[in-house]
């Protein structure tokens, strides 16, 4: 019950793209969302002849640079996911070093603009992410957290209503001693801020290439040829390959924005470093199982015990599935707005999570329930919905109108993400890493996955700037980082298993990476 209580709380300050791929998109019916559009590719089947047109912003108020670069056939680094951590990734290697030459791709469309109201005003569209200290420390060290904070919501402390209490029986704690304040953002605000920061500033170095998927045919020499532990510090270029991507609709399953891309008609591209922070779609990570199974297939029995542990995305079974619903709420002036408001139904049928999406009282609050819950269905009856925030959440009820209550009650619930980490190895030869999501997914646990993942980058940082080599730099990112993600995901998944009651004490649920530095002191600083 606890351990439930504990996920629910932290549920809106998931990971990037917890709920989604680590890939930015415009959620479908904003308005007046920024697109980076993709002209058209002249290409031609096989070939590394073929042409594209970088994607360009038309945000009125972003004072970003129009760019009409084309897509080149040579890149120093590629950047495989535009999400958060892919972004900042991007960031990072531009500050290193000022010549280089950088490739951005994602499968789906650019970001809103980070200061366009009547986007984010539809708060239920968007999935909030909550910043502690390692997420804040991470954008500041690449300075962009300043940026980040002036469109982001403090959250102070916690009000909640146990199973049956009334509405003026709610408790407040508030995370006084906390040294670092949590900052609540829509994830795509997020990605927002950081599209605008590298067009603002490195629009010369980072291409931003919105709408293309890509996929590797080649990891290089000492990958392919299963050289990868020798002693050269050199490798061939990684051949990669470039396919047009339409962004289309969710399903009733899957209601979150997806792409469909091109397979046969695409064109080749090479790079010298290979970044997959491709979030949960994982193309970069699959791309590695599958050349990791092929290597291992012309082994023989003796090659084998010499050639370590394969690589793999290990996958764990859900057996405490969970949906959700997410409502908009706007909290009364005599409320505060800095506090994460919660909730629990008689039976813990269903969990009522709020977080601000400004500093204004704007909230979105998450319906946490059963995947068979009949409110959990789709086109369920609103009637039933509003008796049932009139029994069990008599403080929220009169926040939600009619219209709002039978969207809710028709849209379909989203499900969370599946525990998932990458390993034992987190590279493919000396010129491909892996970080993020794409690495380590893990269900909305204190806002671990978001911060976690833009630690990575800082850790790669470090990893690149102590290496004499590149190939130095990549096998010690991997190994600093490849046994926490498996850690990561192990505790947040012990953590959720059904029948588990953990004795901790009940304090402010949000980011709270002081138990797991309990747990696991070299992996998580205290907040």
């Amino acid at each position: 019950e606890l351990s439930r209580m504990l996920l629910v709380s932290a549920l809106l300050l998931q990971s990037a793209t917890a709920f989604s791929p680590v890939s930015s998109y415009v959620a479908h019916g904003s308005a007046s969302p920024v697109h980076r559009q993709p002209s058209s590719l002249a290409v031609s089947t096989n070939t590394a002849t073929t042409t594209g047109t970088q994607p360009t912003d038309s945000s009125d108020a972003d004072p970003t640079k129009e760019t009409t670069n084309e897509i080149s056939q040579s890149y120093d680094s590629v950047v495989v996911g535009g999400g958060p951590a892919g972004l900042l990734s991007a960031i990072m290697l531009a500050q290193r070093d000022s010549k280089q030459k950088i490739a951005v791709f994602d499968r789906l469309p650019a970001p809103p603009s980070p200061t366009d109201e009547k986007v984010w005003q539809q708060t239920d569209r968007y999935n909030l992410i909550g910043l502690g200290h390692r997420g804040q420390k991470a954008l500041d060290r690449f300075g962009v957290w300043d940026e980040v904070k002036a469109v982001s919501a403090p959250v102070v402390g916690r009000k909640d209503w146990q199973p049956g209490a009334k509405a003026e029986e709610g408790v407040e704690r508030l995370a006084a001693d906390k040294p670092t304040t949590t900052q609540v953002l829509p994830r795509d605000k997020l990605v927002g801020v950081l599209y605008k920061h590298i067009m603002e500033n490195y629009a010369d170095q980072v291409e931003l290439n919105y709408e293309y998927q890509v996929v590797p045919t080649s990891f290089g020499d000492d990958a392919d040829d299963n050289t990868a532990t020798d002693d050269s510090d050199s490798a061939s270029a990684l051949t990669l390959t470039v396919s047009k991507c339409s962004p289309v609709d969710g399903t009733s399953t899957t209601p979150t924005p997806e792409a469909e891309c091109e397979v046969d008609t695409y064109q080749t591209i090479t790079t010298s470093f290979l970044i997959g922070a491709d979030g949960a779609a994982r193309g970069i990570a699959n791309a590695m199982e599958e050349k990791d199974v092929e290597r291992r297939s012309k082994q023989n029995a003796f090659q084998k015990l010499f050639s370590g542990k394969p690589f793999k995305v290990k996958r764990f079974e859900d057996d405490n599935k969970r949906v959700y619903k997410t409502v908009p709420v706007k909290v009364p002036s005599d409320w505060r707005f800095d506090l994460n408001y919660s909730a629990r139904s008689k039976g813990s049928r269903i969990t009522f999570e709020a977080l601000p999406a400004d500093d204004k009282g704007t909230y979105c609050a998450l319906l946490l329930m059963r995947e068979d819950d009949e409110l959990a269905q789709p086109n369920s009856d609103p009637k039933k919905l509003r008796q049932f925030f009139d029994e069990e959440f008599l403080q929220f009820g009169p926040l939600i109108d009619d219209d709002t209550m039978a969207l809710v009650a028709e849209k379909p619930a989203s499900n969370l993400p599946a525990f998932r980490y990458a390993g034992p190895r987190i590279n493919e030869g000396s010129a491909t890493v892996l970080l993020g999501d794409a690495i380590h997914t893990v269900k909305p646990y204190y806002g671990l996955g978001a911060n976690t993942a833009l630690e990575d980058v800082s850790v790669l940082a470090d990893s690149l700037e102590e290496s004499p080599t590149l190939k130095d730099g990549v096998y010690s990112f991997s190994d600093k980082r490849a046994g926490e993600a498996n850690a990561l995901v192990t505790i947040s998944r012990n953590m959720d298993r059904p029948g588990k009651l953990f004795l901790v004490t009940f304090l402010l649920p949000l980011i709270l990476d002081g138990i797991f530095h309990k747990l696991a002191p070299f992996l998580f600083a205290p907040n």
